[in-house]
């Protein structure tokens, strides 16, 4: 027996076998009942079997269509419950969210927010990938991906939503600042020893941005370079070298005491906090409004928009 190829007429045969009549059903189902006819004489011609013994007044089913009507039954059922499936998706936030992000934003407040949406949101699982490496959205399922990149984005395919800014400041512990003068320009603290995120090259410099617009470039040999920001923090707060950090993964040991700002009308350019995902279309509840959670947690934070 060759495989079903349309399962709309076993849906069709249920139909007929619920209202009693070709009529009957046709009528319910808004359709012509010679097409009906037609349909359900197709599905007995491709089965090789007669599923309905016809009269001119009646339809009764055959002790095969009796059978084959109990089967069909049950995946009308799995059907039905299938979709109810996907329009409870789509009417309220449940189900799975599979996202990634690096680990410095999740320490910066990205984590509390996502841990808040899944407490306010009983229904959803969380997924959450955290990591420094690039990611592939499509080809690891991911629902989305929050990166932070200096503008303009590379252009791509995929949708992008803006969640914040991020700057980079200097910073040093109060031990380290102790052994200083007072800096008043990048010249001043030329000769602390310095901490820095990794570079291929081992060419270090550091491109800092004044309340007008200049740049000033630093050149420097640091003394840790690493491409994990938590340990240039841990670094910075032991008072290794002075480090350009992001304010949101500092800023609770600046308001600490922990660390000092140095240089507070330098920074960098801010970079795009922003979510990446394959398409605005047919984006479940669960993950737009983990999107608007995140959008609404960073303009409430200290992140700078």
């Amino acid at each position: 027996m060759n495989a079903i190829t349309d399962l709309n007429d076993l849906w069709l045969f249920s139909e007929v076998v619920e209202h009693g009549s070709y009529t009957a059903a046709a009528r319910s189902l808004g359709l012509q009942t010679s097409k009906l006819s037609r349909r359900i004489r197709a599905l007995e011609e491709e089965l090789g079997v007669r599923l309905l013994n016809r009269t001119s007044r009646s339809l009764s089913l055959t002790e095969t269509g009796r059978q084959f009507h109990q089967h069909c039954l049950a995946l009308v059922a799995e059907a039905k419950a299938a979709r109810d499936i996907v329009d409870r998706t789509r009417s309220t936030p449940q189900g799975t969210v599979r996202i990634a992000c690096p680990v410095a934003l999740l320490e910066s407040g990205i984590s509390r927010i996502i841990a808040r949406y899944v407490e306010d949101h009983p229904d959803v699982q969380v997924l959450l990938d955290a990591t420094n490496r690039r990611v592939d959205v499509v080809e690891e399922s991911l629902d989305f991906a929050i990166r932070v990149r200096l503008p303009p984005l590379e252009n791509t395919d995929l949708a992008v939503r803006q969640l914040g800014l991020s700057i980079r400041i200097l910073v040093a512990s109060p031990a380290l600042a102790a052994r200083h003068a007072p800096p008043s320009s990048v010249e001043s603290v030329q000769s602390w020893p310095t901490l820095s995120m990794a570079s291929s090259s081992e060419r270090f410099v550091w491109n800092l941005v004044d309340t007008e617009g200049r740049v000033t470039s630093w050149v420097h040999r640091p003394r840790l370079a690493t491409d994990d920001l938590a340990s240039l923090r841990v670094a910075a707060l032991s008072g290794v070298g002075v480090a350009l950090l992001p304010r949101e993964l500092v800023e609770a040991d600046l308001e600490a005491g922990r660390l000092q700002h140095l240089l507070p009308d330098l920074a960098t350019t801010p970079g795009l906090v922003h979510a990446i995902f394959p398409s605005r279309r047919g984006m479940v509840p669960a993950v737009r409004h983990l999107l608007d959670a995140l959008v609404a947690g960073c303009a409430d934070s200290k992140w700078q928009r």
